[in-house]
């Protein structure tokens, strides 16, 4: 069993508060991301979970029994961290079993959990390896594999594939999906890269400024984001937003912009000024007919996307993502449309107000 509770989590360093009031439940055998900005409490957060860091306040709670004071080793977690933390002068094999061999089991526990781990982890080949002689992913699946034979509760990671570049990120992703798949265990981890968050957890929490902002689903984080913080941090390129000032009647209107009947809107605080965001997929395009004039400032041409910056008179800059787009180039003139169904308001608060 993993699951993790906290419940009313507050931490300080002397009269800096740099986490407050976390309440979350992880359940049994869920991938969740902890996701945010440098400096918003992240890993702050996973280290308290693990033991590492001390609690100023509140309760951690694993399976149920609360674990705030006891010592990380009697957790029953495994944590691997974004160095790899290799023994260089010791093979892959010794490597994995370190840990187990530190805690007396015998050899042949030992070398069975070992040839079990290396199985899942494609290890195999390399057990008799020392660890300057493997790649920067191989490395990592040996710091997993001396997680995984502990036989944890849940498995914490901080940032472990920072070290890696972008197409070796992309491939330990999957296997760290297939890994949980297979493992079926409880999974923490901690980046600050959304999309790694978007395309690998079953659950997301939004850090920003040591508050929890949301704690959801990647695609309700994306579709239903409860503040503007959050609807600018999921997704990339980012979401766009404007200012907006509501009407008598009930509708937005976008400063020097379109005015917009948005259907689902909490009425009663569609009040003095809004904010109206919109993602840069969802805004329609043309040469010659729509809601706003622009010039194309920058064009980046990807293949299956095109990103088009554009410069839209007394409003700013608007990204637009054009799937498979090849017809509109930098300083050619378009025509730019929002559709009120994809439009996000936000209030003074920076809070969402549409209900759906």
């Amino acid at each position: 069993m993993g699951e993790i509770v906290l419940k009313d989590v507050h931490k300080a360093f002397g009269d800096v508060s740099v986490l407050r009031d976390i309440d979350l439940e992880i359940a049994d055998g869920e991938f969740v991301v902890f996701v945010g900005p440098s400096g918003c409490g992240k890993s702050t957060l996973l280290r308290m979970i693990t033991g590492l860091e001390t609690v100023t306040s509140g309760h951690v709670l694993i399976d149920g029994k609360d674990v705030t004071h006891t010592k990380p080793s009697s957790r029953g977690l495994a944590m691997v961290f974004q160095s790899y933390a290799l023994f260089p002068h010791i093979s892959v094999r010794d490597n994995i079993g370190f840990g187990l061999r530190i805690a007396g089991l015998p050899l042949a526990e030992i070398a069975d959990k070992v040839a079990k781990a290396s199985a899942i982890l494609g290890l195999d080949a390399l057990l008799d390896r020392k660890p300057r002689e493997l790649s920067g992913g191989q490395q990592q699946r040996v710091a997993i594999g001396r997680a995984i034979v502990r036989e944890p509760a849940a498995f914490l990671f901080d940032e472990p594939l920072s070290n890696l570049d972008a197409a070796l990120r992309v491939q330990m992703r999957i296997e760290l999906v297939r890994l949980h798949e297979r493992l079926a265990t409880t999974m923490i981890y901690v980046t600050h890269d959304q999309v790694e968050a978007m395309t690998m957890a079953d659950r997301i929490v939004v850090l920003e400024g040591g508050d929890v902002q949301q704690f959801a689903t990647p695609i309700e984080l994306y579709d239903r984001p409860v503040n503007k913080f959050v609807a600018g941090f999921i997704g990339s390129p980012k979401m766009n937003f404007l200012g907006a000032d509501a009407t008598a009647d009930g509708k937005v209107q976008v400063r020097n912009g379109p005015l917009l009947s948005i259907s689902d809107l909490d009425t009663a605080r569609v009040t003095g000024p809004l904010t109206v965001g919109i993602r840069p997929e969802h805004i329609t395009y043309s040469h010659d007919t729509g809601d706003l004039k622009g010039t194309i400032v920058v064009e980046e041409q990807l293949g299956s996307d095109a990103f088009l910056y554009v410069e839209v008179e007394k409003i700013g800059m608007i990204t637009v993502r054009a799937v498979g787009e090849r017809n509109f180039h930098s300083h050619q003139t378009v025509y730019l449309t929002l559709p009120p169904q994809r439009c996000h308001v936000f209030d003074q608060a920076d809070l969402r107000i549409n209900m759906n």
